[in-house]
């Protein structure tokens, strides 16, 4: 999957994958696509502008399982770098990391225990407490994880509008490639197919670098969101695209 320019912040699309030289090398080491473009943003009111050109290199393992752990550890990295060439007033990329994880849980930096069905000393698969919004949710195999490294001084210092953007990507996609009407619920972050959830989004902005991101729920195997309650919403389910297509 890789990001075009287009009327939306940005649009993922299914990429030619070259799989030559993969094996043994560290996933964080294989860059699949390099875009460079001009986009033009819709915000709430349904009018555009044109950010500056900017180059995202796209790191995609969306065949692969990461380990929760290594793919976090990466994006902190990436962000410490990019904070040191900001420093230095020097120019670098946006990035876009695409992968699956195995099983496991996380929770935001303000989640509460009492959303988890279990004990966290307990937890029947892996369990991090990380830095980004959001209450606890779950990831696991047929999930499409997504972790933007964006600086938003070359977009928008806006968080809003962020959040708003990355729930565009998905809306648009899922109507354009599987032809599902999907929307946003006022008041909650996400993108929802009827009253259901397919994308959970989840962000952490230090000095206006964005990291962490979204997922969503392509043939996801559902009964682990039956021991939490996903983004602390009680009274909403979960779907996959699999389902509705």
């Amino acid at each position: 999957m890789m990001l075009l320019a287009s009327h939306g912040f940005m649009i993922p699309c299914l990429p030619r994958m070259n799989s030559e030289g993969m094996r043994n090398r560290p996933f964080y080491s294989m860059r699949f696509a390099n875009v460079d473009g001009v986009y033009h943003v819709a915000d709430d009111s349904a009018t555009s502008h044109r950010v500056q050109r900017r180059r995202c290199d796209c790191y995609d393992h969306y065949k692969q399982l990461i380990p929760y752990m290594e793919a976090w550890c990466w994006q902190k990295s990436l962000v410490r770098m990019r904070h040191d060439l900001v420093g230095r007033d020097e120019d670098h990329s946006d990035m876009l990391i695409i992968l699956q994880h195995p099983p496991v849980y996380t929770l935001g930096t303000g989640s509460l225990e009492k959303y988890l069905h279990f004990n966290i000393q307990d937890s029947p698969y892996e369990i991090y407490r990380t830095e980004r919004g959001g209450e606890v949710t779950y990831h696991g195999p047929g999930q499409l994880v997504m972790y933007p490294i964006v600086n938003l001084r070359y977009h928008k210092m806006d968080l809003h509008w962020y959040l708003r953007s990355l729930e565009e990507v998905i809306i648009r996609v899922l109507s354009s490639t599987f032809a599902i009407k999907a929307s946003r619920i006022k008041g909650l972050t996400g993108v929802w197919v009827g009253n259901k959830k397919v994308a959970a989004i989840g962000i952490r902005v230090s000095r206006w670098i964005s990291y962490h991101g979204l997922a969503v729920n392509v043939t996801t195997d559902l009964s682990p969101f039956q021991r939490i309650v996903p983004c602390g919403l009680q009274d909403r389910e979960t779907e996959t695209i699999r389902e509705r297509i």
